[in-house]
């Protein structure tokens, strides 16, 4: 698997921090190649329209911005996920990861 770029979404870009390092570790320790990291929902078309991103995650403080970012999203072909609150609130790094992963490939 080529490398890819998963990023998270969330209302600030700090509470997702910590999810993503854990993400990173799980990613790690399944010797993936993967470039994850969080935005501020207020930076996030910066980075779509700057960055090869395979993966968008919204983390369930900002579930309210699916349709909006789907339709920046759809005509780019990637796809678009709410991360799970249970495994957002426990901090599930390989969990979401894996959900991010069964995203990209289409399941």
């Amino acid at each position: 698997m080529s490398k890819k770029t998963i990023m998270l979404i969330c209302s600030a870009g700090m509470s997702t921090s910590l999810l993503v390092t854990k993400m990173q570790k799980a990613a790690t320790e399944k010797s993936l190649d993967v470039d994850i990291f969080a935005v501020a929902a207020s930076d996030a078309d910066n980075q779509i329209a700057s960055k090869t991103i395979d993966a968008v995650l919204l983390g369930p403080q900002v579930r309210f911005m699916q349709k909006q970012m789907e339709e920046k999203l759809t005509p780019k072909s990637i796809p678009l996920a709410v991360i799970n609150m249970a495994d957002y609130g426990t901090m599930n790094g390989e969990n979401v990861l894996n959900n991010a992963l069964k995203l990209m490939e289409g399941e």
